[in-house]
């Protein structure tokens, strides 16, 4: 896979992809996790695809067991793919949190090279969730371009076709937001590619933004999208701020105990995991 808008292509130098091998290391310190005895969120895939090494190692084979033993901390497995066969025979205690990222086809198409199509995605999320994983969604980065609103419009609509609102912990939004290095990356890798030349401007982080006007009214149609069918289901926001939470959610997580306490609470739900009081 290679995404056009990857901030990946940033940070890595050569852009080599490394697995590492140190299983005990590993393993020591989920166990020194579990221990603690408190609520804990734990994903891969932060710098790669959670699920792209399936078809070579037995990660997630080591991973998903070793998770459902405990009743304190969730993993998250994150992915553009459709290499969840391994899952189906694994004990998981629905302490696994399968999760896609999910786009327009029209970004998919063009951005998104060589990754699962939108409904090979959403068809392998309805087979996960009929093996008893729980589910999550993550919109991010969010493209603005013409016609973008109705075509998030009919993703979300697909979406909740496809799966159980009540099986989903979580969907984050996130705008398309970059470092400016990255700028002159995607026009030598991908010439063809328009995503970097909408309404920026260097946001306090020093990314390239969208101007916010522009993601709020965007946030706020999706937001709207999603709670008119799945009105419980759990939204928060990627790298945003407390305005952009107030105007397009109508709170600001500190108003809620803060965003890690609103997963935190969630993923118990979903997850049958022990509340630490």
């Amino acid at each position: 896979m290679d995404c056009s808008y990857c901030i990946m292509q940033s940070y890595f130098h050569p852009p080599v992809l490394q697995f590492f091998v140190n299983r005990d290391d590993l393993e020591a310190e989920i166990n020194n996790l579990f221990a603690k005895k408190s609520i804990s969120r734990i994903g891969t895939g932060e710098f790669t695809d959670s699920m792209i090494w399936e078809m070579w190692t037995d990660l997630s084979a080591f991973l998903v067991p070793k998770f459902s033993g405990q009743s304190y901390a969730v993993l998250e497995l994150k992915t553009k793919t459709t290499a969840i066969e391994k899952l189906k025979s694994l004990q998981h205690n629905r302490k696994t949190i399968v999760a896609w990222s999910l786009n327009t086809y029209k970004v998919i198409a063009n951005e998104e090279l060589r990754t699962a199509s939108l409904s090979a995605r959403l068809k392998a999320a309805a087979k996960c969730e009929e093996w008893g994983y729980p589910l999550a969604f993550h919109f991010d980065p969010m493209i603005i371009y013409e016609g973008c609103e109705e075509d998030y419009r009919k993703v979300i609509e697909q979406l909740f076709t496809c799966v159980s609102s009540k099986n989903i912990v979580w969907i984050s939004l996130g705008s398309f937001r970059f470092m400016p290095s990255l700028k002159s990356i995607v026009q030598k890798r991908f010439p063809d590619s328009k995503i970097i030349y909408g309404e920026f401007i260097t946001g306090l982080d020093g990314k390239m933004r969208y101007f916010k006007p522009l993601r709020i009214e965007l946030y706020q149609k999706i937001v709207s999208f999603i709670k008119d069918i799945a009105p419980d289901v759990l939204i928060y926001f990627c790298m945003e701020d407390d305005e952009v939470w107030k105007k397009s959610l109508g709170f600001i997580p500190s108003e809620r105990g803060g965003l890690p306490r609103m997963l935190d609470e969630s993923a118990a739900r979903h997850c049958r995991l022990n509340v630490v009081e």
